[in-house]
């Protein structure tokens, strides 16, 4: 298995089988396109490409008024319309101007949204990957004539756990604190 964090300080940890076909698009300290925003990942399947965006306001070492910030802004749909949607076209754009873009492609949004209580996750999540379609589809007042974007899902670590059981992602400090518990 192969490990994978987002950023060196991430919460999440992925464990992808090394067959698997994964590129970190959004590198550190690699030359990119300037004003373009991409996703953290793209895995390439047989029928698909996924173009995997983590976000993670539930890491421990996040302070809890930009915990709140998130919040908020994903209950008002900001993450939506600044950094989702933007990560979806640039990462798609990026991809079909390196023709690498000859199969369908999905978007999986990965919500770290254990922090907060389940009746607000269920609040937040209740609509939010229509919210994001619509959205991706129709960033100006007459929708894209393509649809880039065949159709996203917007997952929290449990449900993501489920969906891609050969490629889990823990939380790095629950297992930290699971294996001192167990010491």
């Amino acid at each position: 298995m192969r490990l994978y964090r987002a950023e060196p300080d991430a919460d999440l940890e992925f464990s992808f089988p090394k067959e698997l076909v994964c590129d970190e698009l959004d590198r550190q300290g690699v030359k990119l396109p300037v004003q373009m925003k991409f996703v953290d990942l793209v895995i390439e399947r047989d029928e698909d490409i996924l173009l995997v965006e983590i976000k993670d306001p539930s890491n421990k070492q996040v302070p809890d008024a930009e915990r709140a910030s998130y919040f908020k802004r994903l209950s008002d749909n900001s993450i939506l319309t600044q950094e989702l949607t933007p990560k979806a076209r640039g990462s798609y754009t990026f991809l079909h101007l390196m023709e690498r873009d000859a199969k369908l492609f999905k978007y999986v949004v990965l919500l770290g949204l254990d922090a907060f209580n389940p009746a607000d996750q269920r609040a937040l999540l209740t609509g939010f990957k229509d919210r994001l379609l619509a959205d991706i589809r129709c960033e100006t007042d007459t929708p894209w004539r393509r649809q880039h974007i065949a159709d996203c899902v917007v997952l929290s670590v449990d449900i993501w756990n489920k969906t891609f059981a050969d490629w889990p992602v823990t939380r790095v400090s629950a297992a930290a604190a699971n294996g001192e518990a167990a010491a």
